[in-house]
Formats: C-alpha cells, structure tokens, sequence
C-alpha cells in the first residue's frame, strides 16, 4: 500500500534529496523547504532510511487537521486512534517544528498533544505509555504551519546524520548530511581525485567515500525507530540489509585524501575512519593548507574553512587572502568549493566563484563557493 511520506533535509539540499528519492524509486515527489514529500510503500521507508545521504528524518504523517489554539489541537488529537501504534509499555516522546501566530508557545503546543495521547489511553483502560525524551521507542513529530497541523511518526528515530561512525566529535563538526549534499553539488563524478585539505573530522572524505563504493549509511548505523513498530516487518528489511551488503563495490580505484594542520584533529579524523572501515579507501597526513600539496591529477577540493567567529577580522583576511594564493599557486587545473559565512572575507581569495550556492550550516546561512583554476588564472592570462 502507497502512502504520503516526508523526508527533512538541510535548507538549500531539497533538490538533491528529490533526486535521491527519484533513483530510490519514489513516486508523488514534491519539494517543500527542507523537506521533500514523496510517496511509497513499506519497502521504501526501510530503503529511505537505509541509503538516503541527504536526509535528515523519513516521517509518516498519520494525521492532518485545522487548529488554531491549544484545547483544539488537543481536542482533535485526542481522536487519533493511537492505540494503532502505541501500547501501554512502549515509550514515546515529541519533536516539533511550529510557525504559527496562533502557538507562540511551542512547547505548550507539544505538551497538549502529549496529554491529548495519555487522556485517550487513560479513558481506555488507566493504564498510558510513558514519556522518554532521550531514547523513545516510538518518536512523534508535531508540524504547524499557521493553523494547519501534522502529527507524523519519526521512522528514522535519531537523525540520519548520525551515521555511527564518528567516534569524536570535532569543535565545529560538519553536518555528515550537509557534507554529502555538498559532494553531490559540486559535481564529482567519483572518478577523479577528492581533497578536503581542512578536513577536521574527516567527514567530507568518508562521506564521499562511502557514495563512491556504494555504502548505504544505513548499513553503519542500522538503528531505526521503525523497528519498534507494530507492523515492523524483520523480514523486509534483512532483505533490504542483504542487497544494501552486497551492492557495496570496493574495488574500485580512487583518490579521496584529507589533510588538516593539527594532528591530535588528524587522529580523531582517523579513528573516524576506522570505524567507517575506510581506513585502506582514504589516505590521511598533517599540512597546513599552505603547504600542502594537492594530489597529482586535477580533481575536486571542498573546503569548510574558519569562518571567523573566533578570529579578529584583519586576521580573517589575512587568511582568506593567502588561501585564495594557494589555490592559484597549487590547484591549476582543479574545482575548488569553499563553503563559508563569511562573505566579505570571501572576497579577498582573489578569484571569481563560477557557482554560488546558498546552503546553510547550522543556523549560519553559507555560500557554497566553486572557483575553476585556471593557469595563473583568467585575471593572470588576460594581464599576460
């Protein structure tokens, strides 16, 4: 049976997250901001789960009703039936996205269609499943629009971007989903060299990495809230987790390095690795960007530098200014995307972006910057 599914994603990524579903085989594809709505059966919502990079949560809307206060939101939830997924003993807990002048009070919101699920068990019997906001066994999610409310299931439970490799967390981690998205946008064919030469975590290697052998992020992680659900079906998704195994190609030859200039970073950069089991697919060494040589034949770099929150902003520029030189002296031949928030800092790398891209990194709003390096660049050839 075909029903109406959202996937959540980072602002700046639903087209790439549509195509994503379009190759899953999704059907009734619509983009929304930060989402994507889609339709599909059972199957699909495992496979959702298992091999979507660019999602954030896969949710099963089970309701949709008009609400412009508290006590009717409260009202109309109440005659959910949700004994059809939730029983006395199993846990639950809500998560909430509320744009809406008639809910000032988000989590006031939340708390009503908490009661509103309690007080129906409770008049059916006495007896109500509890609340647990860290490990819930079955996560609600609660969309408001104005006066138009949806109350889904989270299937995915966690967010996807926590893939299950990452052993450390870095002081200014890049979102794994926003780094996937970002390797897809800059148009690597996974064929030539990729180089992140700020790599922290190593996130953007082993996300690309993981796309170029055809690892479902799902087969790391392979823990999913829709396991906890009535209907779950253990047979379906051994299947899917059979064909997600064996559609992983590793020998295929490729160039995906990282480099980063501290070296207790680089080590936890590793131990990410390891854990990706990518340890032989992505090679790792200390260098400042300054110094550090691209590999031989031209590819692609993708760089997520400083912004400047923690720097004074001559010193920011300074920056920028000598990674601009860099990229001229070292990277001829290469497409280099730089994503950053910075952008009065980003004027001083000397060159002019072919691409400009508006992603969001966290709260922050970023350009997703490409430069083609040209010998000794246009502006270089044009003097000469």
């Amino acid at each position: 049976m075909s029903e109406k599914m959202v996937a959540t994603t980072f602002q700046g990524l639903e087209q790439v997250l549509a195509t994503e579903l379009e190759q899953l085989g999704a059907g009734g594809i619509e983009i929304r901001k930060r989402a994507v709505a889609f339709e599909g059966d059972k199957v699909l919502l495992y496979a959702a789960n298992m091999h979507l990079f660019t999602a954030v949560r896969i949710l099963l809307p089970v309701a949709s009703f008009q609400a412009d206060s508290p006590d009717e939101l409260y009202d109309r939830a109440r005659d959910i039936p949700w004994e059809n997924w939730l029983e006395i003993q199993t846990t639950f807990a809500i998560t909430f996205a509320i744009h809406s002048e008639y809910f000032t009070h988000t989590q006031y919101a939340a708390l009503r269609l908490k009661d509103a699920i309690v007080d129906r068990f409770r008049s059916n019997g006495g007896e109500r499943p509890s609340v647990d906001t860290n490990n819930p066994d079955i996560p609600l999610h609660l969309h408001i629009n104005q006066d138009q409310v949806t109350v889904s299931l989270n299937s995915s439970g966690h967010s996807l971007h926590k893939r299950g490799y990452r052993q450390t967390v870095h002081k200014a981690p890049l979102s794994e989903v926003l780094a996937a998205g970002m390797i897809r946008l800059s148009g690597w064919d996974m064929q030539v060299p990729l180089y992140d030469p700020m790599c922290g975590s190593a996130t953007l290697p082993i996300e690309a990495a993981l796309a170029a052998y055809r690892i479902a992020p799902g087969l790391i992680r392979n823990d999913f809230a829709f396991k906890h659900w009535k209907d779950y079906d253990p047979g379906i998704f051994k299947q899917l987790l059979l064909q997600a195994q064996s559609d992983v190609l590793l020998d295929r030859k490729l160039i995906i390095t990282g480099s980063d200039m501290q070296s207790r970073v680089l080590a936890q950069a590793a131990e990410n690795v390891k854990a990706a089991k990518l340890e032989d697919r992505i090679s790792l060494f200390p260098k400042r960007f300054e110094d550090a040589d691209p590999p031989k034949f031209p590819g692609i770099a993708i760089i997520n530098p400083p912004y400047g929150e923690r720097m004074k902003k001559d010193d920011m520029i300074a920056f920028y200014r000598a990674m601009g030189d860099r990229m001229k002296q070292a990277y001829k031949g290469w497409k280099v995307w730089v994503l950053t928030s910075n952008l009065e800092a980003a004027k001083f790398i000397g060159l002019k972006p072919s691409r400009k891209i508006v992603l969001f990194n966290g709260p922050l709003e970023c350009r997703f910057l490409c430069f083609d390096i040209y010998e000794g660049s246009k502006k270089y050839q044009n003097e000469n």
